[in-house]
């Protein structure tokens, strides 16, 4: 599960004048009966609910008997839909004595009923009646280690009898079973969220399932699952922004929960918890009148508010208890604090403002829009586009009580964190002096409607904006009202709040780089592993996934009915899908070129961001998107770039003209390239501080490619600082004459696409071929090696690397379900194995990843992260299952059945299929390869996986990479793995 401190989903709904109530007529679906505990609703009977005039969600807001609240939107974009179940319960809910309460609440909300996840709750119950008591007990010793370790002994032993009635992972069984996706949860200070991503057709066992943990917690397999909350605050210790939003809250809010309290609680709470009191408080929020169900998808409103009312009726009605806020004493000077850890320098500024409901929450997102908005805020046009610190960034933290404002940035090469907190204050008194363009706060407004509603075709961000409605408290006509209320605000009020706001009252909390004196960890207990259990199931389990639900036909993407090929000029094609909903485009030119060409194409689609045109500076072309509603950008990879342009299709037209005039005629700056190549090195010692890009990026390639890779291949410092501005901008008016394609989503038809392409998008009459890529040759990898980096952490983190085969279109059904069965979810054997049986780690996965291109090679990678002292366990656990792949027949449908509910249910739609078709060119493919992982994975043998598993997995020479502290790390355990060798920054960065 997740632990988010920050949430920042975007403001989604319309403008609605009045509310109403209607009335829903009953559906005619007959009633069925599973194991869950279920009423039988009045056949008759009429379900009053609320609407919003106007709203283009069109959300009908339920209130059951009990006091549950409903919000349902029908989107019928695929046949499926998106879930909340949210409980306005989070970390500022927790008791101050029992910090992380909230959060391991959500942890063991997974862990099933007495129905769900246990083969015999009678005598499971019995133990687990018993560990309870022996946790009481154990957090009485405080001061007495002997007995404590006395206690947990017998803690851990009972367990062990415990765990043979449990069926570990059931709820995720059930969730891979039916084919929902996402599959988490997150707490914060306000809030506690589980969250799915379902199949229509298996509402009605999502419905029973929610009702039935929602009504009883049953915490078993307690003491592995706190060590995985143990690794999860180790990863908290070790991220160093982490520590410092950490520090950044409490002194901001000394009083208030948000700052004397985390949400994964601190580690004198974690190493003593109490399971009467997450079952105490369990029972305090978690009734109706305190939970919303949020659903957005493919749904029948009358059909669903039944189902729910069925199952979530028959819960009895409770309020939560009131919260009263402390009220925090205003802030009369700076306060200053500071943190130390490896990673990059950087400052931070937090402010302390009014909570997110209230009109100053509304006038802090347009301060906080004001400042930075991607394009033409006055942090990105005067600090970021004129290069004056390394990276700048304003953003909010919006909560009920209370909300922070942050402006956060990393420094240039030898400039001080002074420095750059200085010119941020600098850009803050701008706003103060009204010191910024009259049409800037007409554009935000425009620019954050047209969020809104690319934000529609998401049932994600609908569901979302519902439950943050219900967290507020807000009515949801109200919620609406706050983007009319945005649309208000002028440029008077915004400069007199932050006259009001803004003055000494800031928190500044410098990060610096060095090693953390006050370096902690949660220490490991010593835990005997539980069994998994893997082939065994709950009655419930039986029951409810016999229930009968409609057959989903998959649809497949035909590539040359659902996408129109138009030649624009010769060798110029459009690949066109029209946008039948909204009008917003995307505009893509593609070439099949990159850094593996020549290293200079990086640097100089890079530098395009800070050149002008014609008669516009830079800052002035971003200013000029901005009006428009549309935006630019272009990236290279290592074999592709993309010139890409987005936003309001009535104004593709003039975007279009500035954008072709960037492309062609851009005009050099020697100034903007010296900062640009300073800022560039500057960001490449930042990378060598970063654990995982040194992990994940340089000491992967380095152990694919070997010294010299696509990684490696960049400038060096002496051409950086050599390269003349004339010569990058020749590179970018080379983009258009060389061969690529167009592709276009939208709502304009095919002539009309065609026709001011014609007129717009300047190329030669015959577009050149792109020029020969670099060949990095893939390393055999025969020999047994372990490469380390050292690094000051308090983990260590582990990638196990195998070299498959070239890729082969034929695997790939079998690659998919081995992925789904072996290392795909919290459902999977790595996962079950090493965190739910040994408490290995907090995240553990393994994927045979098939390449994304025809001529390479496919790789597995298996990865575990842990503390030091558990990695002889943690890399004898992966090993073991890498060599002999556990068998578990019942795990093995389960991953069938997922796959196929799946598959079934998921929509390639908009310009998804585009960019789907060019995925599909890249294997050499023209039709949806999804159809053979379909076909292919139904009737396949366990027999046929672990052949798979046995020719390509067991025995294969590997290469192990590990990131930890030398001083922690375990070398000699390193050794049984191969030739130990640690790898220097220099040798895998390059440089």
């Amino acid at each position: 599960m997740k632990n988010n401190f920050l949430l920042l989903f975007p403001a989604l709904a319309a403008l609605g004048l009045a509310t109403q109530c209607q009335s829903s007529k009953p559906a005619t679906t007959a009633s069925t009966t599973t194991a869950a505990t279920a009423t039988t609703p009045d056949a008759q009977k009429e379900y009053r609910y609320e609407t919003v005039p106007g709203d283009p969600l069109q959300v009908r807001i339920y209130k059951l008997d009990n006091g549950l609240t409903v919000y349902l939107s029908d989107y019928k974009d695929a046949p499926r839909i998106q879930t909340y179940v949210a409980v306005r319960a989070g970390s500022k809910n927790d008791p101050a004595d029992a910090t992380g309460l909230a959060h391991y609440l959500e942890h063991m909300v997974f862990k099933g009923t007495s129905k769900l996840g246990t083969q015999d709750w009678a005598k499971e119950k019995v133990e687990l009646d018993k560990i309870e008591a022996l946790y009481e007990v154990y957090r009485g010793q405080r001061n007495d280690p002997a007995a404590r370790k006395r206690t947990y002994h017998q803690i851990d032993s009972i367990s062990g009898v415990a765990a043979t009635y449990a069926v570990p992972n059931e709820y995720d069984k059930v969730m891979g079973a039916i084919g929902a996706k996402g599959s988490n949860a997150h707490t914060s200070s306000e809030e506690t969220v589980y969250q799915e991503d379902i199949p229509s057709n298996q509402l009605e066992k999502w419905t029973a399932i929610q009702a039935e943990r929602m009504q009883e917690m049953v915490p078993r397999l307690f003491h592995t699952e706190l060590e995985a909350v143990y690794e999860e605050k180790n990863r908290g210790l070790d991220s160093d922004f982490n520590k410092e939003y950490e520090a950044l809250n409490a002194a901001l809010y000394p009083t208030h929960p948000y700052g004397t309290q985390t949400t994964i609680g601190t580690i004198e709470h974690l190493q003593n918890p109490s399971i009467t009191e997450i079952k105490k408080y369990f029972g305090q929020y978690y009734v109706p009148g305190n939970v919303a169900l949020c659903l957005s998808g493919d749904l029948d409103y009358d059909t669903t508010i039944r189902l729910i009312d069925k199952y979530f009726g028959a819960l009895p009605a409770k309020s939560a208890p009131a919260f009263n806020p402390p009220v925090e004493k205003p802030l009369t000077a700076p306060m200053v604090r500071e943190i130390v850890g490896p990673q990059s320098e950087n400052v931070m500024l937090g402010f302390r403002l009014p909570g997110k409901a209230s009109r100053d929450g509304v006038r802090l997102r347009m301060l906080d829009k004001i400042l930075t908005n991607g394009q033409a805020g006055l942090i990105d046009l005067n600090l970021n586009q004129q290069q004056k610190v390394l990276q700048a960034m304003s953003f909010t933290d919006l909560n009920t009580d209370y909300s922070t404002h942050v402006i956060y940035g990393t420094p240039r090469q030898g400039q001080k964190l002074d420095e750059v907190k200085r010119l941020m204050l600098g850009e803050l008194a701008k706003v103060k002096a009204g010191n910024f363009p009259d049409w800037l706060i007409p554009a935000i407004i425009n620019n954050v409607k047209l969020e809104r509603t690319k934000s529609y075709e998401s049932n994600e961000a609908r569901a979302s904006a519902m439950y943050e409605a219900f967290i507020q408290r807000v009515d949801w006509k109200d919620y609406l009202e706050q983007h009319e209320t945005f649309a208000s605000i002028t440029k008077e009020e915004i400069v007199k709040f932050a006259n009001d706001n803004y003055g000494d009252n800031y928190v500044t909390i410098y990060k610096r780089t060095g090693t953390d004196p006050n370096k902690v960890k949660v220490v490991k207990p010593a835990i005997t592993p539980v069994p998994a259990n893997r082939e065994v199931a709950s009655t419930y389990y039986k029951q409810l996934t016999a229930m009968p639900s409609s057959e989903l036909q998959p649809v497949f993407v035909d590539y040359k009915q659902d996408i129109q090929e138009i030649a624009i000029n010769p060798g110029l094609p459009l690949y066109y899908t029209k946008n039948s909903e909204n009008g917003l485009f995307n505009l893509y030119y593609i070439l099949d070129l990159g850094t593996n060409n020549d290293p200079r194409w990086g640097l100089a689609t890079d530098y395009l961001q800070y050149l002008g045109a014609g008669n516009y500076s830079a800052a002035q072309l971003q200013q000029e998107f901005y009006k428009l509603g549309c935006y630019f950008n272009v990236s290279s990879g290592t074999d592709r770039i993309f010139v890409t342009l987005n936003g309001l299709d009535t104004n593709l037209e003039p975007a279009l003209k500035l954008f072709e005039q960037l492309l062609n005629a851009p005009k050099p700056d020697a100034a903007a390239l010296k900062n640009m190549v300073a800022g560039t090195l500057k960001a490449r010692q930042d990378a060598k501080l970063n654990k995982g890009v040194i992990l994940n990026a340089a000491m992967v390639n380095y152990v694919k490619y070997g010294a010299k890779n696509p990684f490696t291949n960049v400038m060096s410092e002496k051409e950086l600082k050599a390269v003349k501005p004339e010569q990058l901008t020749a590179l970018i008016k080379k983009l258009p004459t060389l061969q690529h394609r167009v592709l276009y989503y939208g709502p304009r038809p095919q002539e009309g696409t065609v026709a001011v392409l014609k007129a717009e998008h300047r190329i030669p009459a015959k577009l050149a071929p792109v020029p020969a890529a670099k060949d990095f040759t893939e390393q055999p990898l025969k020999d047994k090696k372990v490469y380390w980096v050292d690094y000051n952490m308090v983990q260590a983190e582990i990638i196990f690397l195998t070299k498959g085969d070239v890729y082969n279109k034929g695997m790939v059904p079998t690659v998919a379900l081995y992925n789904e069965y072996f290392g795909g979810g919290m459902g999977s054997i790595v996962f079950q194995d090493l965190r739910e049986s040994k408490a290995l780690a907090y995240s553990a996965s393994s994927r045979y990843a098939n390449a994304d291109k025809v001529g390479r090679s496919n790789y597995n990678m298996s990865y575990i992260g842990t503390q030091s002292d558990k990695l002889p366990e943690a890399m004898a656990g992966m090993e073991a299952l890498l060599t002999n792949m556990p068998v578990a027949e019942a795990n093995l449908e389960i991953a069938k059945n997922s796959i196929r509910n799946s598959i079934s249910t998921e929509r390639i739609t908009k310009g998804n299929v585009l960019l789907s078709y060019e995925r599909a060119r890249r294997l050499g493919l023209d039709y949806d390869l999804r159809r053979d992982v379909y076909t292919g994975t139904q009737n396949m043998t366990f027999d046929e996986l672990r052949k798979f598993q046995e020719a390509k997995i067991k025995g294969q020479n590997q290469v192990i990479l590990v990131i930890g502290s030398k001083d922690r790390l375990n070398f000699k355990e390193l050794a049984k793995y191969g030739t130990v060798q640690q790898l220097t920054l220099k040798e895998i960065f390059g440089y």
